[in-house]
């Protein structure tokens, strides 16, 4: 019952919570340093050239790319402008749909997640995926599913009803 009053955590619950948003936090700061050290990008341009460089053609809706690099449309629109004056992508218009404008990854985008490439995983599996061991990480995905469904209810969830 609901009387108003907080749901306080307890010490394990407040235990997991502090480590899990300290990871919130030196994750991606990790993630970005290596790949601004070794690829001048961050980890959202990277994930943008990455997705593209996966995708048919090379190509993809900026609508989707935005979903598949975990970020707005907006701040999609931006990183995609810089990157576009880097020459790693352009934008045009969606042959199948006019109302829509496809990313497309250039030959020099291309070359430039494919360098990045193997620094990135290097680090990955050094932060996290050599770390634990396999049913951890099995867990890991699966935990990672179900907070991302909770906040996404788009967002497929293993076991969810």
């Amino acid at each position: 019952m609901d009387n108003g009053e907080p749901r306080w955590l307890d010490e394990s619950e407040l235990d997991a919570w502090r480590a899990f948003s300290a990871l919130l936090i030196k994750l991606p700061g990790a993630l970005n340093a290596q790949l601004q050290q070794d690829a001048g990008l961050t980890n959202f341009e990277y994930l943008a050239l990455a997705g593209l460089s996966e995708a048919p053609d090379r190509t993809m809706r900026m609508s989707m790319l935005a979903a598949l690099a975990n970020g707005s449309l907006s701040r999609l629109s931006h990183v995609v402008a810089r990157l576009e004056k880097r020459g790693y992508l352009r934008r045009e218009p969606c042959p199948d749909d006019g109302r829509y404008t496809n990313a497309i990854l250039t030959e020099d985008g291309y070359r430039q997640v494919a360098e990045a490439a193997p620094g990135h995983v290097d680090t990955v599996r050094s932060l996290v995926v050599d770390v634990l061991e396999p049913e951890q990480l099995r867990q890991l995905g699966e935990i990672s599913a179900r907070l991302l469904h909770a906040m996404d209810p788009d967002f497929p969830c293993p076991g969810a009803r």
